[in-house]
């Protein structure tokens, strides 16, 4: 529960944000490549992509050796064999990667990466939104849930709150962040900004006003509460971050999340107290014209990795504090469509991203494709529930150890993605 002292906190910038109809531009203003030392906490982030519409796990991590997938998807089958025009990059003899991924295999070389395939939810809906909200608020059977399971983590982390612990980077907040926790959604850090109608002197004489309150306060713990989080602001305002350029000439893609991962980046510098952030793709319900090598799901996963790669250089020496995880709603039909393209499914694949990571393997259970074996006969079984993952990954980076409040009515095992000791 949070604490009293906690909800001032974070709720002093609440006040400012809501007599002010926006919030200070102090995030903007502090986007810079070098570091900020703030009086919180370094602490460990976990940062979460929801990849919206269902990716095609088999065509993200294809098992080449599959004879049966080769019939189910004449059109869309692609080969690890060199002699083909553009190969599956093959990670272990059996799974290869999408070579429009390629920036993803010297990360799984390194071990830094891990794939868990055949994941999704146990519940069997192939409904976009009530999969995506039973992924978001893991209860995958219960509608009810108010709150989300990253809200949840965030009150489970055991400390005090900053005002920047939770942050979504899009344009409303996601439903991972329900809950009675403090998190914010920003859309675009230059627009996080005090918006009074183009009039800069009516919002400096506005802040300062919300100040006066704080400082004229009788509560001694509102006062202090207050004022700490307006030095914040203070200290973040001094930086210019007009030309912020990445570490290690990272390069991310001019994309909704390439952009997003970057300024995730530029947040993860400044040490705001930034513990768990959202972002999300879209674009993966390929009922038509999927591709190949080439076409909208290349374009797609191109995006994807190519964006947490130039994530994961920018980050430098922050790497060891830092954990990627992707979850989609679900996977894709094992059969190809009319359409050349797939259909909604239900296992899927994800990626895990870290120097904690179990990496250069690809964990969870694929069956033989074989009609038999799928689900419904039509689908790739889900073999691992999300649950499992999330709360490995969430209790060993966060070192989050409740798994009764953040995945409720679960009792399953972790699969050993993560690291051990």
């Amino acid at each position: 529960m949070t604490t009293r002292r906690g909800f001032l906190k974070s709720g002093a910038l609440a006040l400012f944000a809501a007599g002010l109809g926006g919030v200070p531009n102090f995030l903007a203003q502090a986007a810079s490549s070098s570091k900020l030392v703030l009086p919180y906490k370094k602490n460990k982030i976990l940062v979460c992509i929801f990849q919206r519409g269902a990716m095609d796990g088999l065509m993200a991590v294809t098992p080449f050796t599959d004879e049966f997938l080769q019939q189910a998807r004449p059109g869309l089958f692609m080969t690890a064999a060199q002699s083909s025009a553009n190969p599956l990059l093959d990670l272990d003899g059996r799974f290869g990667l999408h070579p429009a991924m390629r920036s993803f295999e010297s990360l799984f070389r390194e071990k830094r990466l891990a794939i868990v395939h055949g994941m999704g939810s146990p519940n069997p809906t192939r409904s976009h939104f009530d999969a995506q909200d039973y992924m978001e608020t893991g209860t995958p059977f219960d509608k009810g849930t108010a709150s989300g399971w990253l809200n949840r983590a965030v009150g489970l982390l055991g400390h005090e709150p900053t005002p920047f612990q939770a942050v979504s980077l899009t344009s409303s907040l996601p439903r991972s962040f329900y809950g009675d926790h403090a998190a914010i959604a920003i859309s675009n850090l230059q627009d996080f900004g005090v918006q009074m109608r183009g009039n800069q002197q009516g919002a400096a004489l506005a802040s300062k006003n919300f100040e006066d309150l704080y400082d004229q306060t009788s509560s001694s713990l509102l006062n202090k509460t207050g004022k700490e989080s307006f030095e914040a602001v203070k200290m973040l305002q001094k930086i210019d971050s007009k030309n912020y350029i990445p570490a290690n000439n990272a390069v991310y893609p001019n994309s909704g999340l390439g952009k997003s991962l970057k300024q995730i980046a530029q947040m993860i510098k400044m040490d705001v107290g930034l513990e768990v952030a959202f972002a999300e793709s879209g674009g993966w319900d390929t009922h038509y014209n999927q591709g190949t090598s080439n076409g909208t799901f290349a374009r797609n996963v191109n995006d994807l990795s190519q964006s947490i790669t130039a994530f994961w250089t920018d980050l430098d020496a922050y790497q060891d504090d830092v954990n990627v995880m992707t979850m989609t709603e679900f996977g894709r039909t094992v059969h190809q469509n009319g359409s050349n393209g797939t259909d909604h499914g239900r296992g899927s694949c994800l990626f895990i991203l870290g120097n904690d990571v179990n990496g250069g393997m690809v964990h969870g259970h694929v069956p033989p494709l074989a009609k038999e074996n799928l689900e419904d006969g039509r689908d790739l079984p889900v073999t691992t529930d999300f649950r499992s993952i999330f709360s490995e990954v969430a209790g060993k980076h966060l070192n989050i150890k409740n798994d009764k409040v953040l995945f409720p009515d679960f009792t399953g095992e972790k699969i050993g993605v993560m690291r051990q000791g």
